[in-house]
């Protein structure tokens, strides 16, 4: 494979990012192959990305013809073979290190020699996850922002063994998505989470300290600071659990007090008061608009 040839991409995990990450690849007319890893309808994420395309066709974003390539572009499927054809694989299946390696394992004794994996994390080391695979050199993070097809921003971090060929060919599969791409070594959190991951935290430790309640937090950060979702409302978005486990791991590798997870994230975490996948988190989703959740209203 050439450096600027990605004719095929294989994405594993058809979770909210695999699906987002799907369709932006078959919208640029990339064949792209998404494996579902999951129980679980694999024809439930077609219609899903099949709608997203219909909308933009509505709103005069996508014509009738580009609607048509983006789909016969895509192939859904739980055929973890399938992936063998790709010359990239972008893995977007639990952060979790053990199930991420196996996952890569798989993907070695099926890959042409000349593919690149890739990993969507931002949070897990991309060499830890390398050096398992037997194309380290060949590897390489590429982290696509939620909702994929809207955020602009992919992070590209290169480890010490990754070739700098493997570097331009991600940058340039990544402008031809329509995606502006920043290039930066394997650090934890990369930029993007290493500045946002402590905001987030410190707001819920204003929250906790008394100085202001969820709603008032949330919008001085909107009609203050400019920020178009307050620091409560955006971390349910991204979903407790996942901030969650990115504090941890930032705290992990940095030892910051400041990175450790706030108590009331834990609980809601271990409650099941994930933020909007949930319905409840720091908000209330059964309430339109959405409400400060009540039972964590001071007296």
């Amino acid at each position: 494979m050439s450096q600027d040839t990605i004719r095929t991409v294989g994405i594993l995990g058809a979770g909210q990012m695999g699906l987002g990450m799907a369709q932006v690849t078959a919208r640029a007319g990339i064949k792209t192959i998404l494996v579902k890893m999951t129980p679980g309808s694999v024809d439930n994420a077609r219609k899903k990305i099949e709608g997203a395309f219909a909308k933009e066709v509505e709103k005069g974003k996508l014509t009738a013809e580009a609607q048509k390539a983006a789909t016969d572009a895509l192939v859904t499927t739980t055929d973890f073979d399938q992936l063998g054809a790709c010359d990239l694989v972008i893995e977007s299946i639990l952060e979790d290190l053990p199930t991420k390696h196996e996952a890569f394992r798989r993907l070695d004794g099926i890959a042409g020699a000349n593919a690149i994996f890739a990993s969507n994390t931002s949070t897990l080391g991309i060499t830890e996850m390398a050096v398992k695979t037997k194309r380290p050199e060949r590897f390489i993070g590429l982290h696509f922002f939620n909702p994929a097809p809207a955020m602009k921003l992919v992070e590209i971090a290169s480890t010490v063994v990754t070739k700098p060929e493997v570097v331009e060919t991600a940058k340039r599969f990544v402008v031809a998505l329509g995606k502006a791409p920043v290039v930066l070594p394997d650090t934890t959190g990369f930029v993007v989470n290493r500045l946002l991951v402590p905001y987030l935290l410190d707001a819920i430790r204003v929250y906790e300290q008394g100085t202001a309640s969820i709603a008032d937090i949330d919008a001085a950060m909107c009609n203050g600071a400019g920020h178009p979702m307050g620091p409560f409302a955006l971390a349910d978005f991204i979903g407790l659990d996942v901030v969650f486990h990115m504090a941890s791991n930032l705290f992990d590798e940095y030892r910051e007090p400041r990175l450790a997870p706030p108590p009331i994230l834990r609980r809601l975490m271990l409650a099941g008061q994930l933020g909007r996948k949930s319905g409840l988190g720091f908000f209330d989703y059964s309430e339109k608009p959405p409400r400060p959740n009540a039972a964590l209203q001071r007296g």
